[in-house]
């Protein structure tokens, strides 16, 4: 599948709309800093057909808009949901507007070291080509797992780790094996984080939050920023293979978690907020795109590489990166 790829002007026009919007914020992460970067979108396409992806948080927002545009573009898509009951539902919604849809639902709770462990083997696959980590949470008081870990570190961080360590042997599959007699493009892993981790720096230092009070906006920014990292470290120690991961944020997206969890912002911002077609496009893009302009590793914006860090005092260093892979070894365990 491939769509026109955008004239030499409107790529030069979304590198300046880029470059201008970039520095602020408000606009840049906005839905009009969206549109003025359209017009330079690359749209070369992969065929996903006979592809497999599995996307988490599939029932609603990003996680359903970025569903649909795999599954309108081919792909198998396997709708990774806390509850079975919203999975079905969102599926039913699906198949209304694509008939032909492969779309399955499974019970995948993030939060829940067994629940992972429980998906990969009832999903018994060799092989697998997308997997997407979209699931997400802003909680307003603090929670723990069913592993007794802070939840937004279960949900964001030790989750993802578990099921990319579990899936990696049917994503180097995929990866290492012709689908119906096409040359192998290799698997591709993505995560969603948050513009939010760019006010902070990686920190280890109580992130189980138990000497001070608890705030969830900062647990949120901080687990996402150790998506980041951690997307980097994947990139690291499979630099060898062909399965790469790329990790992106959405901007300021109109989603029920941000109109429940933050609902003075979304006062203030509902009018310039992208809708969750918009949110999910960097993602579908990832998956769909015929090859990337960046390495295994990337942090992605609308479309483009962005840097990882803006501020004095965000930059994260190696020894920090390997603290958080030694701790997840620790906390995930076998």
């Amino acid at each position: 599948m491939e769509r026109a790829r955008a004239g030499p002007l409107a790529r030069f026009a979304s590198h300046v709309a880029g470059a201008i919007l970039a520095p602020l914020v408000p606009l840049s992460f906005s839905r009009p800093g969206f549109r003025a970067r359209r017009p330079g979108f690359e749209g070369e396409e992969r065929d996903l057909r006979g592809r497999v992806a599995v996307v988490t948080g599939a029932n609603a927002g990003i996680g359903l808009a970025t569903t649909e545009g795999l599954a309108a573009r081919g792909a198998k898509v396997i709708l990774a949901c806390r509850s079975e009951a919203r999975g079905e539902e969102a599926r039913g919604a699906l198949l209304a507007r694509h008939p032909d849809a492969d779309l399955e639902v499974r019970s995948l709770d993030m939060a829940s070291l067994r629940s992972v462990a429980d998906f990969v083997d009832g999903l018994g696959a060799d092989r697998l080509d997308i997997l997407v980590h979209n699931a997400g949470l802003l909680p307003d008081v603090k929670e723990l797992s069913p592993d007794g870990l802070e939840m937004t570190f279960a949900v964001h961080v030790a989750g993802p780790f578990a099921l990319t360590r579990r899936l990696l042997p049917a994503l180097a599959a995929s990866a290492a094996t012709p689908r119906d007699g096409a040359t192998p493009e290799g698997a591709r892993v993505i995560t969603v984080s948050s513009g939010g981790m760019y006010g902070r720096g990686l920190t280890l230092e109580d992130w189980r939050w138990e000497r001070r009070p608890y705030d969830g906006v900062a647990a949120y920014a901080a687990t996402k920023r150790m998506q980041v990292e951690l997307n980097r470290l994947w990139a690291d120690r499979w630099s060898e293979g062909d399965v790469a991961f790329h990790a992106m944020h959405p901007g300021w997206v109109d989603t029920g978690s941000v109109r429940s969890s933050l609902p003075r912002f979304h006062r203030l911002t509902r009018a310039i907020l992208r809708d969750a077609e918009e949110g999910a496009d960097t993602i579908v893009w990832l998956a769909a795109a015929s090859s990337l302009p960046g390495p295994s590793g990337s942090f992605w914006f609308d479309r483009h590489r962005a840097s990882t860090s803006w501020w004095p005092g965000t930059a994260s260093t190696e020894a920090g990166r390997e603290e958080l892979w030694s701790l997840l070894e620790r906390v995930v365990g076998d």
